[in-house]
C-alpha cells in the first residue's frame, strides 16, 4: 500500500501527468481510468506501474490510499485506476500511406482527442501530428477515448518538409479561397492551429486547398468540427 504522497513513484507519475517534457524525458505517460488502462494493455502498451484504490482488483496492481488517489486525479470524479506506461519503440514509424489527417501546432489537447476518436470511427488509417499539444496528455487520451493508444501517429518535426516527401495528393484546410475537392481516395487532408489556421509554409507544400463550404456569417469551424466532416468526405 503506498499512502503517501511524497512516495517517489506517485512524485514521477504527478509529473508525466503534467508535463511533456517529463514524458519525453523517461519515455513514460500517464494514464487515468480503467477502461483507458484496460485499452492501453489490449493494445500492447507495457505498463511500468499499475495503481489502484482498494474498490478495483487489478492483477499486478499497487494499492494506494483515497489521498493519493486525490493527488494522481485530474478528473472530478477518479475511478482509482492509474497506469504509468511505456512509450512504445516504432511509435513515429509512419502510418499506412492511404487516407491521413495531418495536424499542424494544435494547441488543445481535447480537440486533439476528439480528431483521433472520430478518425478511428470513420475508418482514417493514422494521424501526422506536428508540434502543439503532445500525443500523450492526459487530456487528449481521455477525450480520445483510447483512439490515440490505437490509431498510428507520426509525429515529425517539419510538417511542411514531410508533405513536400509525401507520395499521396495533400490539401490544405483554410478558411477561406479554397475549392471544394472531392476527397474521396487515398489522401492526405492537413488541418491548422485554432487560432491562426496552418502555416504558409504547409499551405505551399500541399498539392491544393480546401475550404468547407458555409452559409450564415461564421468565418471558420472548430478545429476539431472542420476535421470531422474533411474525414467523412474522405471515408464516405
Amino acid at each position: 500500500m503506498i499512502s503517501s504522497t511524497q512516495n517517489p513513484q506517485i512524485k514521477l507519475a504527478v509529473k508525466l501527468r503534467d508535463s511533456a517534457r517529463a514524458r519525453r524525458e523517461h519515455g513514460l505517460f500517464f494514464l487515468e481510468g480503467y477502461r483507458l488502462c484496460m485499452d492501453a494493455l489490449d493494445n500492447g502498451y507495457t505498463p511500468e506501474l499499475l495503481l489502484c484504490t482498494d474498490q478495483h482488483d487489478l492483477p499486478n496492481a499497487v494499492r494506494i490510499s483515497e489521498s493519493v488517489a486525490q493527488k494522481l486525479s485530474d478528473t472530478v470524479n477518479t475511478q482509482g485506476v492509474f497506469g504509468v506506461w511505456r512509450v512504445p519503440v516504432g511509435a513515429d514509424a509512419n502510418p499506412p500511406a492511404t487516407k491521413l489527417v495531418a495536424l499542424e501546432n494544435l494547441q488543445d489537447p481535447a480537440n486533439l482527442g476528439a480528431i483521433a476518436r472520430t478518425a478511428e470511427a470513420l475508418g482514417i488509417h493514422g494521424l501526422v501530428v506536428s508540434g502543439g499539444c503532445d500525443v500523450h496528455h492526459p487530456k487528449a487520451l481521455r477525450a480520445s477515448m483510447g483512439a490515440l493508444l490505437r490509431l498510428p501517429v507520426t509525429q515529425v518535426d517539419n510538417l511542411p518538409t514531410w508533405l513536400h516527401a509525401c507520395d499521396l495528393p495533400t490539401y490544405a484546410a483554410v478558411p477561406t479561397d479554397g475549392n471544394w475537392h472531392a476527397l474521396s481516395g487515398h489522401c492526405v487532408v492537413v488541418i491548422g492551429n485554432e487560432g491562426n489556421g496552418l502555416s504558409a509554409d504547409a499551405i505551399a507544400a500541399c498539392d491544393a486547398q480546401v475550404t468547407i463550404p458555409m452559409r450564415g456569417r461564421a468565418e471558420s469551424l472548430n478545429a476539431a468540427a472542420a476535421a470531422a466532416i474533411l474525414m467523412w468526405e474522405m471515408c464516405k
